[in-house]
């Protein structure tokens, strides 16, 4: 990037006020990287050149008028499986590798109402299943960190196109730690909400008890504002709260002093490497300095947390992927001579392999029989594990883990074995159980590749969290870091 163009995103709207640059200039900028760099990172679906720079030369008007908000003019990024009147979202799958939605998802709409530049749509897991970014019907994405390892999944294509500067902001979704893993892999901040408190309309559904919408960007300051702009209740989602908004930027001076962080036992029961183990205890001591208390905690019912998952969610994606059946939209097989035969060679065509084996798994576990074995019996361990943390924030503010057991690991290595690859989101799973908000910011790094540091909150404590962030990152530099590249000296 251009040394006369900031990445953080309050300096590009100061920058832009002031007309320093233009967001013309900036969103061709960003689009030149794309074009450049992206072929080999794969961060990207589809490129929307044309309307990009339509809606930058509307926010210039907007903002030569006075009449522009804080992220006027700014580029970002959409994971696609956000829907976007006119424009191609595939949800990284054959199925819908033709579908142009005919409108536009609440956070898109929120997004033009404040005349953000849509820079395109990110790459992604199929579905969103996936903690690799390797199961895309449009080819893995690579981590800009060493082209040889992924990501991390399903939102690994916002999350690489930030770190390679491709752009400041994206969106994505967290099912099970969609959004904080590959922030953790990548080396950016990934922000999960509270369940309901952004709108899911018009994202396409996973799993839709789990499924959230949240931010991607450099920083937890960055984070704040976006999220000022697409928080809030909308009556066009039922599982969207009925929850007044605040300024998600007031507390970004927040101090620790005296605030309290909970330590689980059960998540160090899981072996670290020496290097994310001192990098996590230099976190934990970071903490203590800015005046923060360390308290050990218990969550009995985490180690259940992977397993229960593992069976709400293909439970809930067998029943919302149904709808897939080549009648009304997407993928349809052609030369079929009945029903049932469109139905299975569609099918068939249309999904990867992970998106057909977490259908069948769910479809076997709401099967007559099973259901109460299965279903049942993990919604009630879901439960307990929502306890599990209502009894820790009695005697704490905050949790802090690592974001992952490992760092970024490398391409094929677990596609064979989903057991292996499932258990990547140890540590970030419980809070998409209990519905809790959750933030990755980048903690240090390991050979030469981040690390990352969970913090979760209670619920709507979405500001104070990201105060804790902010602070953080106010005394370190990790979140400044860059990648180099084969290509230029820095992404």
């Amino acid at each position: 990037m251009d040394d006369s163009f900031p990445k953080e995103i309050l300096k590009i709207s100061d920058g832009l006020k002031k007309r320093k640059f233009s967001s013309v200039e900036i969103t061709k900028e960003y689009l030149r990287r794309i074009k450049a760099y992206d072929r080999e990172i794969n961060s990207f679906i589809t490129i929307c050149e044309e309307t990009a720079i339509e809606s930058a030369l509307e926010a210039d008007k907007r903002i030569a008028k006075g009449a522009a908000g804080t992220l006027a003019g700014i580029p970002y990024a959409n994971k696609d499986l956000f829907c976007t009147k006119d424009i191609l979202t595939t949800c990284g799958s054959r199925m819908l590798s033709n579908f142009f939605p005919p409108y536009d998802a609440e956070i898109i709409s929120r997004a033009k109402e404040n005349s953000l530049v849509m820079l395109g749509k990110t790459n992604m897991d199929e579905f969103a299943m996936g903690s690799s970014n390797e199961t895309s019907y449009f080819g893995a994405v690579k981590n800009p960190w060493d082209l040889r390892k992924v990501p991390g999944g399903s939102s690994g294509g916002s999350a690489a196109a930030v770190i390679a500067n491709l752009t400041p902001l994206a969106t994505g979704t967290d099912t099970g730690g969609s959004i904080r893993q590959p922030s953790a892999f990548c080396g950016v901040s990934g922000l999960k909400p509270t369940y309901g408190r952004i709108s899911r309309y018009g994202m396409v559904a996973f799993a839709s008890s789990l499924d959230q919408a949240g931010i991607i960007g450099h920083s937890a300051a960055d984070l704040a504002f976006f999220l000022n702009i697409i928080a809030g209740f909308d009556p066009k989602d039922s599982t969207c709260i009925e929850k007044p908004t605040e300024d998600y930027s007031r507390n970004l001076n927040f101090p620790l002093q005296g605030i309290k962080f909970g330590l689980p036992k059960e998540f160090f029961k899981t072996e670290l490497n020496s290097g994310l183990q001192q990098i996590f205890a230099n976190a934990i001591s970071l903490v203590e300095k800015l005046g923060g208390k360390i308290v050990d905690i218990n969550l009995p019912h985490s180690s259940l947390s992977i397993p229960a998952y593992y069976v709400i969610a293909p439970a809930e994606c067998s029943s919302n992927l149904a709808r897939y059946d080549g009648i009304r939209f997407g993928h349809r097989a052609p030369n079929t001579s009945n029903i049932e035969e469109l139905y299975e060679k569609t099918r068939s065509e249309g999904f990867g392999a992970e998106v057909k084996r977490r259908v069948l798994i769910g479809t076997y576990a709401l099967s007559s029989g099973y259901y109460d074995e299965y279903y049942t019996k993990a919604q009630k361990v879901r439960r307990l594990i929502k306890n599990d943390f209502s009894e820790a924030y009695k005697s704490v503010d905050f949790i802090l883990s690592p974001t992952t057991p490992t760092t970024a690991f490398p391409l094929n290595e677990k596609t064979d074995d989903p057991t292996l690859m499932y258990l990547q989101d140890i540590f970030t799973i419980p809070a998409s159980l209990a519905g809790l908000p959750a933030i990755s910011i980048p903690a240090g790094l390991d050979k030469g590749l981040p690390v990352g540091l969970q913090i979760i909150g209670d619920y709507f404590q979405e500001a104070r969290m990201l105060g804790v962030a902010n602070k953080i990152q106010q005394t370190t530099d990790w979140h400044k870091l860059t990648p180099k590249s084969n290509s230029e000296k820095k992404l």
